[in-house]
């Protein structure tokens, strides 16, 4: 996959790289990422437009890095986790979250497969399963 950052990947630029998709989305599609986690269900509508509109992976994979950024930032502010690269090739990038009880998690992942998969991915109920008492991300509702 070849991606066109404004910021390298790595665990220092992810906020910069949530920030400008927070500006982003609210240019393009008038949403409020606030970073709480109830504002995960709005990540997921914006991703579920672009299945609706046909949109793969690779083409908006700049998007998708940058979403998945901002669900990592949530789990930073909400969770207490943390950036880190990894050398496993089985993720989308080498960018991943470590929470405070060492278990990783792949918010960019869950991204990019909610593209793929919709509804069927998501990424609010895996949150839930990672950061059960950081907020009510599985069961909220949004506008």
């Amino acid at each position: 996959m070849q991606l066109h950052l404004n910021y390298p990947l790595e665990p220092d630029s992810a906020p910069l790289h949530a920030a400008a998709i927070v500006e982003a989305a609210a240019d393009i599609s008038d949403a409020e990422l606030d970073y709480s986690p109830g504002s995960i269900g709005l990540v997921e509508d914006i991703v579920d437009g672009f299945r609706t509109d046909g949109a793969t992976g690779q083409e908006m994979a700049d998007s998708l890095v940058a979403f998945g950024c901002y669900v990592g930032e949530i789990l930073t502010r909400h969770a207490g986790a943390v950036w880190r690269l990894t050398p496993d090739p089985q993720h989308t990038v080498p960018l991943v979250m470590e929470l405070p009880d060492t278990r990783e998690c792949h918010p960019i992942d869950w991204v990019f497969r909610r593209l793929k998969h919709g509804a069927d991915v998501s990424i609010r109920g895996l949150y839930a399963e990672v950061a059960p008492d950081s907020g009510p991300a599985a069961g909220s509702t949004h506008g």
